[in-house]
């Protein structure tokens, strides 16, 4: 970029071509940055001179290289990050602007980057020589800034979006009104602001309720999804493909609504400081996801006169309906299927299992491995890359044998529609989260690391793709599926485990053949044990991401039998309820999830050994801890705080760590450290090295209490507290 051209050739003769030839030189340090500095070889062509063209040499064409020096701004100040947004030369540079306009919101507020953006440009227009800009460049770089703003206004106009006043939004206009009058720019800022007073001006009329209260009362009276006594119709009678289009249709307009960098991992994990609107659109996309769950739930349980052979009827039809989803692409609703009817009300109705014909049986463990936790969920990664923006699902998996059969038959329909892909979101949020729980914020003396937003961009700018993709779906809004849908009774979660217990009481009944236990392991196949921050509660708790975790607490329930049970149980989500996982697995657990029967110790040591999660290398794991004081709960939800541990930390480190996550103060040698367990906890002494000292067979949560009298003799506490016997909400960051 920075190759100089040779007198008597303009750029496009010169024809600069890269090669992909890089070595990493080092880093370079200045004041306020540090700088990741490449050589790259650079191959440039000599046009030959023309053959009327006198020259007493032979000229003729031939190929020259060179090495230049490349940077790369690895970390920095606020306000070097700002410089960068044009390069020494003045051009815009539009992949770190990208990143930039992306991520700033981790580090900064929109306000504060406005600020500087404007004041830079007022500092370039000026004489001054505080900025180290030749003054024959400094228009370049003024222009670079303006392109700047138009970018930001176009692909993130929510960030001025901050009624009634739009503050940064008129401070921008009063700006260009004074120094960039009449132009593009000043042009744009002026509709944009005039746009957005209008819309808040329409949300707030008395005009426009009226109108919407009419609406809705013409669609209530109105709608054909009623016979003459107004009840909505049977679950039955609805048709897969008309249940699979309404929910996609739901489902693109929560993804394609979708603010991205609400993704963000320290974005998301705001709960302790009330996250409020910083992740509205994943919000909503979470309850979306959590509805599709419940119902399941609530169709196979509500009616608990049904014999297992009808019950098993409504398996099936969410079986199929979720076959219809992967014709669809939509990886959203199909993983909430896929979890509800792995939850634990639904898995332990035996003989509901033992009634499902097998090839349905079949093809739901073909749907249930898609989303396998195996190789870091390598079979739902490989199918985004494979049909993302793929016009038609085409891809399943070697050992699937129904699948394969329902892609031919659409792929040879001439009249098959195009579909976009709805993904599951929870993938990427357990990517960002990684990223954010693994790499620090900071580098040497508190500056940026904007390698970390580089590595944060990867997975946003793959949202944005899909979201793009997304416009494919062009579906009709269903009045009479609404209907249903709204009219669906939601169990919560003691609910929901008390109809199953009445509905098949625990010991009844064993299972009635061999034929019964296999599609009993089908059924949890390729599923396992996650911690999850999705809402798994309705009510006011719905907008929260919460997860519980069974082998934490013993569950609250109507009986012995079916507590202990439940307690047995493990489950497909921590939860007994379905929910959209978004963790970072720090545990060998299972792949096949709940198993009800017993398995041979050489079978658990083999499941362990195939399904080790991928994010745990000899290196570190990634732990939750929280701390036991009413001071640091929310409305009843105990904080969890995910820190990185490596191979080489003693527990009073990995206290520090724990309270300078949760950001209070005190001495580490006043505390202790312990693990839950299923049969209680285990406290770990002051000077154990804690990667070691832990159980990686079971969850890694952890409490951080204060020390007591008698804990420095105490490794194994049976019987934890009275806090832990009663189930709670319990929340990761």
């Amino acid at each position: 970029q920075n190759a100089e051209v040779p007198e008597g050739y303009c750029r496009s003769t010169w024809c600069l071509v890269w090669a992909p030839t890089w070595r990493l030189w080092g880093e370079e340090k200045c004041e306020g940055a540090i700088y990741t500095v490449y050589l790259k070889k650079v191959r440039y062509h000599h046009p030959s001179r023309s053959i009327t063209q006198e020259s007493d040499d032979d000229e003729i064409s031939h190929l020259e290289w060179e090495t230049v020096r490349v940077r790369f701004l690895k970390a920095g100040t606020l306000e070097k990050l700002i410089e960068s947004l044009a390069s020494d030369s003045g051009e815009l540079e539009s992949t770190f602007v990208n990143v930039f306009l992306a991520t700033y919101r981790t580090f900064s507020s929109t306000r504060q980057v406005l600020n500087l953006i404007l004041d830079r440009y007022l500092a370039l227009t000026s004489s001054s020589n505080k900025i180290n800009v030749p003054s024959h460049l400094r228009e370049d770089h003024k222009k670079a800034l303006r392109l700047t703003l138009q970018v930001w206004l176009d692909a993130y106009p929510e960030d001025f979006r901050d009624p009634p006043s739009f503050a940064c939004l008129q401070q921008l206009w009063e700006f260009t009104k004074t120094y960039l009058p009449d132009t593009d720019l000043n042009i744009k800022v002026g509709y944009k602001l005039e746009k957005m007073r209008r819309e808040e001006d329409l949300k707030s009329s008395p005009m426009l309720e009226r109108i919407l209260s009419c609406e809705e009362m013409r669609i209530h009276c109105s709608s054909p999804m009623s016979n003459g006594n107004h009840q909505p119709y049977e679950f039955l009678d609805i048709p897969e493909s008309t249940f699979a289009q309404q929910l996609t249709r739901m489902d693109t307009v929560l993804f394609k609504g979708v603010i991205a960098h609400q993704c963000l991992g320290s974005v998301w994990s705001r709960r302790d400081r009330g996250r409020g609107d910083t992740a509205a659109t994943v919000t909503a996309t979470v309850d979306q996801f959590n509805a599709v769950s419940f119902r399941v739930q609530s169709t196979i349980l509500v009616d608990t006169e049904l014999k297992p052979s009808q019950r098993a009827r409504l398996i099936v039809k969410w079986i199929d309906i979720a076959q219809e989803l992967r014709m669809h692409k939509n990886f959203s609703s199909l993983k909430a299927i896929i979890s509800g009817l792995q939850s634990n009300p639904i898995y332990r109705l035996k003989k509901t299992w033992g009634a499902v014909i097998k090839d349905k049986a079949e093809l739901y463990e073909e749907l249930a491995r898609i989303f396998s936790e195996e190789n870091n969920q390598l079979n739902q990664r490989e199918l985004l890359m494979k049909e993302g923006t793929a016009k038609h699902a085409q891809t399943a998996h070697a050992n699937d044998r129904h699948l394969p059969k329902a892609l031919e038959k659409l792929a040879i329909n001439p009249l098959a529609t195009s579909y976009g892909t709805i993904p599951y979101l929870g993938t990427f949020l357990t990517d960002l989260t990684m990223i954010d729980t693994a790499i620090p914020d900071t580098v040497a003396n508190g500056l940026i690391n904007f390698d970390k937003k580089r590595k944060e961009f990867e997975v946003l700018a793959q949202i944005r793709l899909l979201q793009g993709a997304a416009n494919a779906y062009q579906m009709e809004r269903d009045e009479m599926f609404e209907r249903w849908w709204d009219s669906v009774l939601v169990l919560d979660d003691k609910e929901a485990w008390r109809l199953s217990c009445q509905i098949e009481p625990q010991g009844s009944s064993a299972p009635s053949s061999t034929r019964e236990g296999r599609i009993r392991k089908r059924a949890q196949f390729g599923h396992r044990k996650n911690d999850s921050i999705a809402s798994t509660s309705s009510g006011s708790s719905s907008s929260q991401f919460f997860f519980d975790n069974d082998s934490l607490n013993t569950p609250t329930s109507h009986n012995d039998t079916c507590s202990l049970e439940r307690k047995m149980s493990t489950s497909s989500s921590s939860s007994s309820l379905p929910s959209l996982d978004v963790s970072v697995h720090s545990g060998g657990t299972s792949a096949s999830g709940r198993t009800p029967e017993r398995t041979s110790s050489s079978q658990q040591q083999h499941v362990q050994q195939t399904t080790a999660s991928p994010y745990i290398t000899p290196d570190f794991y990634i732990i939750r801890v929280s701390i036991e004081s009413s001071a640091h709960e929310i409305e009843g939800v105990n904080l969890y705080k995910s820190i990185m541990l490596s191979n080489s930390e003693r527990t009073v480190s990995v206290i520090r760590k724990a309270m300078e996550k949760h950001g209070f103060e005190g001495n580490p040698e006043d505390y202790t450290l312990a693990q839950f367990l299923p049969d209680g906890e285990m406290l770990l002494p002051a000077s154990a090295n804690v990667y070691y000292a832990i159980n990686t067979q079971y969850d890694l949560n952890f409490v951080l209490r204060r020390r007591r009298h008698g804990d420095e003799n105490t490794i194994i506490r049976r019987n934890p507290t009275k806090d832990h016997k009663v189930r709670k909400k319990l929340l990761v960051t």
